[in-house]
């Protein structure tokens, strides 16, 4: 019979004790956690630049306007630069797996590994398209050449829903029995399609979508605000900020869902994230703050805010930290900050679109282009590596929310680091990898944007009089 998290003593998953310093551990959780914020950006724009590619072409066929498929070539020869750097970057990860945490993979190895599976054969489906969206370029008719972008889009998306279904497991872990401190009576299935799946999956698509969007947008925006409102660049700002700003939304929807998830399956994390130290009701919202002995400090308070938003009610009693032993409380400060600027930026970027939409609904029947002031262009420059801390900082909630576990309440992080000596040469040596593919992938990608236009067909021959990004 599967035994739930609850019926799973902690004292169950380490048949000894691990000794690490406490150097070696902070250098194990440095270098996954700088891995993972880094892929993370690239990963993001894997999912969401083909579906903004896709976008442009096909807006281009059914204009005519040859200003979207040259946007169309630049942003394929971009998610191709993408691509590879991403596949370079997840497969670090997959070393740092099992190098960095054998206690985890050793033991929850055959309970998450189908996922994992499932995840290669979304990417290897999702290269093999992408080679041939690249070269069938003037080989294919416009529509089928189209229609080659689809899958790429569709594994891209796969491949994050597969890999994030892992990340749900260590917050929800279910699939397995533990019997004397073995794993037994495995269900890969239970495993993956546990209960944070649904929430955190459509949660992290959802912002892979608004990143790609926001960013690819903010280097447009800064192209007009240079003064380049040509055709080409007013297209490469509208397609991307528009995609982002109808998911915006639905995002903020996706993260209450999310919230209201952790009042039931992990309160500990939602009491780190709101700083709520003593069950009860009537619970306060705090914008900010620090923690302090008994509560957070200096922070804005909205009465009753907390409650209201979880149940509805002031009357929703809210688990506190009280309830948790000391050692297993997560940083509340971290995770208080991370979840509070990730959300304020979700609504400034939900302005930033209300915005671009009054300005549309006040220009309607007028004819011409929307004029678009520097103020609005400045933000939505600025909305971009916004977007980006958000993410971060959604991962930052995710992952330091659930401290010390690294299983929630199954396996410690020390119980699954590596206890050799060393890990510090690691991390040093997992920096300069990551420093010199930065420099060399912005490198390449400004010699895209920056370079010879792509030799284009008879048939668009006249996209060379746009300038060139």
């Amino acid at each position: 019979m599967m035994r739930t998290l609850l019926d799973v003593p902690s004292t169950l998953v380490t048949s000894a004790i691990r000794r690490v310093s406490e150097g070696d551990l902070a250098a194990a959780r440095a270098q996954m956690g700088f891995s993972l914020a880094w892929h993370i950006i690239v990963a993001c724009l894997g999912v969401g630049l083909p579906a903004l590619t896709l976008l442009a072409e096909w807006y281009g066929i059914r204009t005519g306007n040859p200003a979207h498929r040259l946007l169309a070539r630049r942003w394929a020869r971009a998610m191709g630069v993408l691509f590879a750097v991403g596949a370079v970057s997840g497969t670090i990860l997959s070393f740092e797996m099992g190098l960095l945490w054998p206690g985890l993979m050793g033991t929850f190895g055959q309970v998450i590994g189908l996922p994992f599976a499932l995840e290669g054969i979304a990417f290897f489906v999702e290269a093999i398209f992408l080679g041939i969206y690249l070269y069938a370029w003037d080989r294919m008719s416009p529509r089928r050449h189209l229609l080659t972008g689809i899958p790429i889009v569709v594994a891209g998306t796969a491949s994050a829903f597969f890999v994030v279904c892992a990340n749900a497991w260590m917050n929800q872990p279910r699939g397995f029995t533990l019997r004397h401190g073995k794993v037994v009576a495995v269900d890969p299935w239970a495993a993956m399609l546990n209960p944070a799946s649904p929430p955190e999956t459509v949660h992290m698509i959802l912002a892979a979508f608004m990143v790609a969007s926001f960013l690819t947008a903010a280097v447009y925006a800064v192209a007009m605000l240079r003064g380049r409102h040509d055709a080409y660049r007013r297209a490469g700002f509208f397609i991307p900020f528009t995609l982002g700003a109808i998911v915006t939304p639905f995002q903020i929807f996706a993260g209450d869902w999310a919230a209201r998830f952790l009042s039931d399956y992990q309160p500990a994390k939602l009491a780190a994230i709101e700083g709520v130290y003593e069950t009860g009701s009537h619970v306060p919202l705090t914008i900010g703050g620090v923690a302090g002995d008994h509560g957070l400090k200096y922070g804005l308070e909205v009465p009753d805010g907390l409650s209201l938003l979880v149940g509805y009610r002031p009357g929703t009693i809210i688990q506190g930290l009280d309830r948790v032993p000391p050692a297993q409380r997560p940083p509340v400060t971290g995770v208080h900050w991370a979840f509070d600027l990730m959300v304020g930026i979700g609504f400034f970027l939900l302005a930033l679109g209300a915005w671009l939409l009054w300005m549309w609904w006040r220009r309607r029947g007028h004819g011409g282009g929307l004029l678009l002031p520097r103020p609005f262009l400045l933000l939505a420059a600025i909305g971009g590596p916004a977007a980006v801390v958000a993410l971060e900082c959604g991962w930052t909630v995710t992952e330091l929310g659930r401290q010390p576990w690294i299983v929630w309440g199954v396996m410690s992080v020390r119980d699954a680091v590596n206890p050799a000596p060393g890990l510090m040469v690691g991390l040093w040596l997992v920096l300069f990898v990551y420093a010199a593919m930065t420099i060399a992938t912005l490198y390449v990608l400004r010699r895209l944007a920056r370079g010879t236009p792509v030799p284009l067909a008879p048939q668009e021959e006249d996209v060379t009089e746009y300038p060139v990004v």
